[in-house]
């Protein structure tokens, strides 16, 4: 059978991971890297043994299939030229910046029989993967995710930069409509919301509160899920699961028995190997990506909600800023 050829459009520090990834795939092709900094296409080119590009336009000729990950401003005027030529899509997150242009992406790849992949790795961290199986109705889930600055990213606030994760997260393993959103936040250092805190209440009673920081001298990347019979941790960077069985007698808890945390972790997994794996599964076998468009655009439509929210309330508070 003749390999799949696939591409990245943009080589910066994700697509360079990207292209890292393929290269080492056995059963497909690395056709191509593309990027408006020849300079970098080469080099990225040169270490990974394929041929650089300076136009998508020129890769999408010789690959069925691409990573897009460059700023998100552009993600949809690429993701539309990809999809318009027939070649399958896996998009970093978030998907776009606007939702007329995330409907217009699923629209054009559900017209052309294309797949689109939206790149939400932390689906893909064997912690949440395992915690799946223990979910039954949760009733308080927490989320943060703090980081240190860094540059890349900033082309977006902090919402859609890394609380989207988690928001992709939640709104997955809550399958409920969201009834009402309270945010909060506020710019540090750069012109765009920096740090963020939203209380989400679901339809079905569940709520959700997340925390997203990236000027925090701490790292921290985790959600906790507190049901009825249980108590689960996820440490998303270290990919450990951490399970407490909630037991009640009468009107007293029972003192924890020695099975009554259990812990698992992955050290050895590969959760951008297993993304991309996933989406050449999902080309080959003709089936519905893990991280739909669809789903890309429900996690986005929930960022830009609590992005309208804060932004309004932070200039009532600082109406000269």
């Amino acid at each position: 059978m003749k390999k799949l050829r696939f591409g990245v459009v943009g080589v910066g520090y994700i697509g360079a991971l990207h292209a890292q990834k393929y290269a080492a795939m056995e059963d497909i092709d690395l056709a191509g890297l593309a990027d408006i900094d020849f300079k970098r296409a080469k080099e990225m080119a040169g270490k990974y043994n394929t041929k650089a590009y300076s136009s998508h336009t020129e890769l999408l000729r010789n690959v069925d299939g691409v990573s897009l990950a460059v700023p998100t401003i552009s993600h949809f005027e690429i993701a539309r030229d990809i999809l318009n030529h027939g070649t399958h899509l896996l998009i970093e997150k978030p998907i776009t910046l606007s939702i007329r242009d995330a409907d217009n992406l699923i629209k054009l790849a559900n017209d052309n029989n294309i797949i689109l992949q939206t790149g939400h790795i932390e689906r893909f961290n064997p912690a949440i993967v395992k915690m799946k199986q223990f979910l039954s109705n949760p009733i308080y889930i927490e989320s943060q995710r703090l980081s240190s600055f860094t540059k890349r990213g900033t082309d977006v606030d902090v919402v859609l930069d890394l609380m989207i994760h988690d928001l992709d997260i939640i709104l997955h393993i809550v399958n409920s409509d969201i009834k009402e959103i309270d945010a909060f936040g506020a710019p540090i250092m750069s012109d765009r919301i920096d740090i963020a805190n939203v209380k989400i209440t679901f339809s079905n009673g569940t709520i959700a509160n997340l925390t997203a920081n990236r000027y925090s001298h701490e790292s921290i990347r985790a959600i906790r899920v507190l049901q009825l019979d249980n108590y689960i941790s996820v440490d998303y960077s270290k990919r450990k699961l951490s399970i407490t069985k909630i037991k009640k007698n009468g009107k007293n808890f029972d003192q924890f028995s020695s099975d009554s945390y259990k812990e698992n972790s992955f050290p050895d997994s590969d959760p951008l190997s297993d993304q991309i794996k996933s989406f050449i599964d999902s080309i080959k076998n003709g089936t519905e990506p893990k991280v739909s468009g669809v789903d890309g655009r429900n996690a986005l439509s929930a960022a830009l909600s609590i992005v309208d929210q804060i932004e309004k309330k932070y200039s009532q508070l600082h109406p000269q800023k």
